[in-house]
């Protein structure tokens, strides 16, 4: 069995002081992926930094304070990579010290955790989001080709900050024109399962329900009223996805006990 985690613990080290430890310590995960890390890795504490058990790969953003990706493995990795420049994909080098994305090698499968820029309509902040999708979908296709020459799988896991169908936000009337429900966005998460042919693996195993969401906004009533988001995905190539023999969301069983505005999204895959 191979147990994967995706959770953005929006800033790990206030994660840390809510109950993102006690969380890693009771963990079945073979491998869980960070997004929003928001730290450089010698500001963490030891036991997050380099908990026991644990193999962990950082990956700060070079704008101190924002985004950053880790990954947490119980085997250590084969290869490292941080950044998907270097494979002659335009524009690729730009997040290459962004804290976006950082992939490591296990034995059969590729492991990658993701943070894809929010957004926001009208700003810079959406410049990058739309010119990050324009170098990530190239870089996904190319992934998934190298992997299969080397007989491995690859299991993209993150924060991708879209919501692709109406079943994956609560309140989709209310947010046609707004970042991370836009048609353009939505149309790009398309390609990634069509054309590059990914697939997305807790939407497979529940297609149809609402949700399961995996955010709600820390304003409002948004978690107890289940008003949320199912942005947190994890996208397997096809053969690794036939697989998965379970996904769920660890939502928390009060606002209260929520250690970040993200839950936990789990698959195991029966190898």
């Amino acid at each position: 069995m191979l147990t994967v985690t995706s959770v953005n613990v929006n800033g790990l080290r206030a994660a840390a002081k809510k109950g993102f430890v006690e969380w890693l310590a009771q963990t079945d995960a073979d491998v869980i992926c960070l997004q929003e890390v928001r730290a450089e890795a010698q500001q963490l504490p030891e036991g997050v930094r380099e908990p026991e058990g644990w193999h962990t790969v950082h990956a700060p953003a070079a704008a101190k304070g924002r985004a950053g990706v880790s990954l947490y493995s119980r085997r250590a990795p084969e290869r490292v990579q941080i950044g998907f420049g270097g494979f002659g994909v335009a524009g690729a080098e730009e997040f290459d010290t962004s804290g976006r994305y950082v992939e490591i090698d296990l034995p059969g499968v590729t492991v990658a955790s993701l943070y894809l820029p929010s957004g926001e309509v009208g700003t810079e902040r959406q410049e990058e989001k739309e010119r990050f999708m324009a170098a990530f979908l190239p870089y996904l296709t190319g992934l998934k080709a190298r992997a299969a020459a080397e007989g491995r799988e690859v299991v993209v896991c993150g924060d991708w900050n879209i919501a692709h169908q109406e079943a994956d936000l609560k309140n989709w009337r209310g947010n046609k024109k707004n970042a991370g429900f836009l048609p353009e966005e939505r149309a790009w998460l398309t390609q990634v399962f069509e054309e590059a042919a990914y697939v997305d693996v807790v939407r497979s195993l529940h297609p149809d329900v609402a949700g399961p969401y995996s955010w709600w906004s820390y304003r409002g009533q948004a978690f107890d009223n289940d008003t949320g988001w199912r942005i947190d995905l994890i996208v397997s190539s096809p053969r690794l996805a036939e697989r998965a023999a379970k996904a769920y969301v660890e939502r928390a069983a009060s606002h209260a006990e929520r250690w970040s505005d993200h839950a936990p999204v789990t698959v195991v895959f029966d190898l």
